[in-house]
């Protein structure tokens, strides 16, 4: 019997010969079986040590006479313990490979029909959006109400076949990752796939289904910028195809194609916006919360968790019940009746694939509010769907109002935060001018930020230089303080009249009386 349960070396004993497999076998090549072995009669000290190709019958009967001379045996015996062995060795290499293969294989989590049926009765619960967005602060993410809560229906989009990404920006130690990490979380694991560093090739070499409907989480996308060229392919084209040489078991060279399909939930990090303009388009951007209440808010939960007072098994349990829900969720077709009415304001810029993520997101909400929306069926086809309501519009409108704000400003995030701070400041102080001594010291702010950031708002005509009367010296001032403020009320305004627009086309039409005739009219 071959006894494998040294797995560096196995042993192979019979009367007359004891045999050492040193090394194991490798299950890579099927079409040989090679090993090293050394070869001696039970109690023995004369050894043989030799490596052959137990397929290739010019070694082993090489090797049948070398036995016979060297340990004085006959061939007879040795070429059966041989064949013996081999066979013995194919069954275990063949043991091996099933191993391997229940090893890599997906893992799928099975649900109980009590799980199922948890995850099901929440789905159809009212108010599902506030309840969900509850249950992801349950589960140990701080703050963040707006982004946690669109980082998680995007997430969710990866089961859709037009999926959204997102990239979440902010200074460095804000907590972008974190966020990222912890509604990760919530997204069940044969579902995602999380990157740190990724070779130039590697997106095509996965299998060709291997990434559909997948999440690709990137941790940080400087550590990732060798590949962000076939990650924006996969997000545009859903497809990515290379080109490559190979050299087929006849040696004869050619041509083949690799190619690895979508379509992919893409969510990455980074401190520099402008950088990763290609990939921003493509995605919505989440700007972290640095104000100083959410400050509050995590380092009050970091002394709680380390005096011991968290409630870890709420979290868990808050966690397995969206990973569940995830998991229930059934790709169907969505279709929004109401998608003519809807119109973004003028001042989004890119409009054309902003108007694309906004028509996503609103499906996207629709389709995880599914076991809450009749199911429908296409007369020609026979195809199952459910349609969007006004509810899923109004409640996208509320979630993508500050995404929406972002795109239609000229100035990056962060010069933005900078710009609302120094208003709040000078508010603060009944001021109209401030110089840069003053802002680093009260603001602290570092010299070589500032400076970035007054050169962009100046570029923008966000500030303008004036000169002191008295001491002739040069200090700044706001061109327009309530410039902001105008431009979230216009988008509100717009978001707003789509609504209207859509109730107007669908509400009944009311009857009354005006000199004597019956006339009719639109509820407004």
């Amino acid at each position: 019997m071959l006894n494998t349960t040294n797995p560096n070396n196995y042993e192979y004993k019979t009367d007359h010969l004891e045999i050492h497999i040193l090394g194991g076998i490798k299950t890579n090549k099927l079409e040989t079986l090679r090993i090293t072995l050394s070869v001696q009669k039970p109690k023995q000290h004369n050894v043989l040590r030799h490596s052959v190709d137990l397929y290739n019958d010019n070694q082993v009967e090489k090797l049948v006479r070398k036995i016979a001379e060297r340990i004085e045996i006959g061939t007879s015996i040795a070429r059966r313990t041989l064949q013996e062995l081999t066979k013995e060795l194919e069954n275990h290499r063949f043991l091996l490979l099933s191993k391997e293969e229940q090893l890599n294989k997906p893992f799928y989590k099975e649900l109980s029909a009590r799980e199922t049926k948890e995850a099901e009765t929440f789905l159809k619960k009212k108010g599902l959006l506030e309840r969900t967005n509850e249950l992801i602060g349950k589960s140990g993410v701080i703050g963040e109400q707006t982004n946690r809560l669109l980082m998680y229906l995007i997430f969710t989009s990866r089961k859709t076949n037009n999926p959204l990404h997102c990239i979440s920006l902010g200074s460095s130690g804000t907590g972008k990752t974190h966020l990222q990490s912890k509604v990760a979380e919530l997204i069940p694991e044969e579902d995602k796939v999380e990157i740190t560093v990724l070779s130039a090739n590697a997106f095509y070499y996965f299998n060709r289904t291997e990434l559909q409907h997948k999440l690709i989480l990137i941790e940080d996308l400087d550590g990732a910028e060798s590949v962000l060229y076939p990650l924006r392919e996969l997000q545009s084209k859903k497809r990515i195809t290379k080109t490559v040489v190979h050299k087929d078991t006849k040696g004869t060279t050619k041509t083949i194609h690799l190619t690895v399909e979508g379509p992919v939930c893409v969510a990455g990090c980074t401190t520099q916006e402008s950088i990763y303009e290609d990939n921003s388009n493509r995605s919505f951007l989440l700007y972290i919360d640095e104000t100083a209440e959410q400050d509050i808010r995590i380092m009050n939960y970091q002394r709680i968790a380390s005096a011991g007072q968290l409630n870890e098994q709420q979290q868990l349990e808050s966690a397995e019940l969206l990973r569940n829900v995830q998991r229930v969720l059934k790709p169907i077709k969505v279709i929004n009746p109401y998608a003519m009415y809807l119109e973004l304001p003028q001042s989004v810029f890119k409009p054309r694939r902003t108007n694309s993520h906004y028509l996503q997101f609103i499906e996207a909400i629709t389709f995880y509010c599914q076991r809450q929306r009749q199911k429908k069926y296409d007369e020609n086809t026979g195809e199952e769907y459910i349609e969007t309501t006004i509810e899923d519009i109004k409640a996208a409108n509320e979630l993508i109002q500050e995404v929406l704000l972002r795109k239609s400003d000229t100035i990056t995030g962060a010069t933005r935060n900078h710009l609302e701070n120094l208003k709040a400041y000078l508010k603060q102080n009944k001021q109209t001018t401030f110089t840069n001594s003053e802002i680093r010291r009260n603001l602290r702010v570092k010299e070589t930020t500032l400076r970035r950031y007054n050169g962009q708002l100046l570029a923008e005509n966000y500030i303008r230089r004036v000169k002191k009367s008295n001491t002739k010296s040069y200090c700044f001032e706001i061109v327009d303080v309530a410039e902001y403020d105008m431009l979230k009320e216009r988008i509100n305004t717009a978001l707003q009249n789509c609504i209207t627009k859509i109730e107007l086309a669908t509400s009944p039409p009311t009857r009354h009386r005006q000199s004597g005739e019956v006339k009719t009219k639109k509820a407004s």
